[in-house]
C-alpha cells in the first residue's frame, strides 16, 4: 500500500535570537574562565547560524519583567532557573508551537478536516507534562475525542523518523487512516551559562520550533500528494554511546555532545546507509550524488561537513540543511521535517524525484529515510489526473497531455 505526506507545516515562536547578540550575552558572563570565553567566541561564530527563535520572552534584550528568571537586561545576567520553572515554561508555550503546527498541517491538507483524523501522534524531548501534547491539540483542533493518541518522548534529535514510520505502518493497517504527526521542541528553556564545552556548544546550537504533517493512504482527489513514504531503517553505531547523549538536571535538562560525534558520523555514516538503500536495487551501485535529494538533519555545521566530504555531494544537495540551520538554528527532533519542507518547496523538474534523509541522535543512532517527491500538477489540472499522467508513458501519455 503506497503512503503519502499530503501537508507538511512549521512554527516558530515569535521572538528571535541573533546569534552574534547571543554570543555576546554569553560571553560576557562573569563565571567563566578565559577558555570559556573563548570557546564561546568559537563556538557561537563557527556554528553558521545567523538566527535563531525561542519560546523564552526574556532572552530578548527588549523584554522587561519585573521577576527575571531567565536573563536580567539590566545587569546582562543570564540567570539559573529550576527544572520545574523551566518545565512548566514547556507546558504553555510548546502546547501554543503544538497546536499552532498542527492546526496549519490540517488546514493546508486539501479534502481533509479535523474529524478526519484517526491517529495522532506527538514527538518532544524538551518537556513533559500530562495531560500533554496530544490531548491539547485534539481540545485546541476539535479532533475526534476517540482518536488514537502516541506521544513520543525523551528521543532526541532523530525522533521524527520514529513517527513517520509509525504513521506509515498505521496507514498500511488501515487504508482509511489519516495520521496527524507534530514535532514541537523548546530546546533553549535548557541553556545556561557555563564552562563546560557540550553545554556552550548547546548553547550556541539549539532553538525552538515545530512542524507537522498529515500522512495517509487514502485516494483524495482535491489536493494532490506531497511525498511518497518509501522505506526507513534504524542503525546504531558500534561507538558513541557517551559522546551523545541528554540528561535530566536541577536546573534544566543537560547535553552531552562530545567533540567526536562528527568523526563518529564518518566514520560510519556509509554503513549506516547501506539498509536503507539496500531497499531499492537501483541504488546499490549508484553515486550518493546520483540521489537527487538529500534532507539531512543538521545537527551542527561540522556533521554537515562531514556527511558532504565522505558522501560526495554537491554544495546543492546540502543547501536545504545548511538554509534551515543558518536560519533556525537545531530545534531537535522538529529540524528534519524543517528540512524537509525546504526541498518540497524547491522547483520540480518533469517527473518524480528522490529524497534520501538521515537525522542523528543519542546511542548513537542513525535513523533513515527514502522518500519520493511528488510532481505537482500543472496549474488548472485536477490532482487526480496529474497522479495518473505520471504513471504514462509513450504514446498514450501524449494523447493525455
Amino acid at each position: 500500500m503506497t503512503v503519502y505526506l499530503r501537508s507538511l507545516e512549521t512554527a516558530v515562536p515569535p521572538t528571535v535570537l541573533i546569534q552574534t547578540e547571543a554570543r555576546d550575552v554569553f560571553g560576557a558572563q562573569p563565571g567563566l574562565t578565559r577558555l570559556g570565553q573563548r570557546l564561546v567566541s568559537t563556538c557561537f561564530d563557527s556554528a553558521a547560524i545567523d538566527t535563531r527563535y525561542t519560546a523564552v520572552r526574556e532572552l530578548s534584550r527588549d523584554y522587561r519583567s519585573d521577576d527575571p528568571q531567565f536573563f536580567d537586561p539590566t545587569t546582562g545576567l543570564l540567570l539559573n532557573p529550576s527544572t520545574k520553572v523551566r518545565n512548566d515554561i514547556f507546558g504553555r508555550e510548546a502546547t501554543k508551537l503544538f497546536v499552532e503546527a498542527a492546526g496549519a498541517a490540517v488546514s493546508a491538507c486539501p479534502g481533509i478536516n479535523p474529524l478526519d483524523i484517526t491517529h495522532l501522534i506527538t514527538v518532544s524531548c524538551t518537556g513533559f507534562f500530562n495531560p500533554g501534547p496530544d490531548y491539547k491539540i485534539v481540545r485546541a483542533l476539535g479532533l475526534n475525542p476517540a482518536v488514537q493518541r502516541y506521544h513520543l518522548g525523551f528521543m532526541g534529535c532523530y525522533a521524527a523518523f520514529p513517527a513517520l514510520r509509525a504513521a506509515k505502518s498505521f496507514c498500511e493497517a488501515d487504508p482509511d487512516a489519516v495520521v496527524l504527526v507534530v514535532c514541537a521542541e523548546l530546546c533553549s528553556l535548557h541553556v545556561r551559562t557555563s564552562n563546560d564545552p557540550d553545554t556552550i556548544m548547546g548553547s550556541a546550537l539549539f532553538a525552538d520550533g515545530a512542524a507537522a504533517a498529515v500522512i495517509t493512504a487514502r485516494e483524495i482527489p482535491e489536493g494532490p500528494a506531497l511525498m511518497r513514504l518509501d522505506h526507513f531503517e534504524t542503525v546504531l553505531t558500534p561507538v558513541g554511546e557517551e559522546s551523545m547523549a541528554w540528561n535530566i538536571g536541577d536546573h534544566g535538562f543537560e547535553m552531552v555532545l562530545g567533540n567526536y560525534v562528527p568523526h563518529i558520523i564518518d566514520e560510519h555514516i556509509v554503513g549506516a546507509l547501506q539498509p536503507l538503500l539496500s531497499r531499492e536495487i537501483s541504488l546499490l551501485d549508484l553515486p550518493y550524488r546520483d540521489i537527487r535529494h538529500w534532507a539531512i538533519h543538521p545537527g551542527g555545521r561540522s556533521i554537515l561537513d562531514k556527511v558532504q566530504n565522505r558522501l560526495d555531494l554537491t554544495d546543492q544537495q546540502l543547501l536545504p540543511a545548511r538554509q534551515t540551520l543558518r536560519d533556525f538554528g537545531n530545534m531537535s527532533s522538529a529540524t528534519v521535517l524543517f528540512v524537509l519542507k525546504n526541498i518540497l518547496e524547491l522547483p520540480a523538474d518533469d517527473g518524480d524525484e528522490m529524497i534520501c534523509s538521515m537525522a542523528f541522535g543519542p546511542g548513537l543512532t542513525v535513523e533513515t529515510g527514502l522518500f519520493t517527491k511528488i510532481r505537482q500538477p500543472p496549474e488548472g489540472i485536477p490532482a487526480g489526473v496529474s497522479n495518473r499522467l505520471t504513471q504514462v508513458t509513450g504514446p498514450a501519455a501524449s494523447a493525455l497531455t
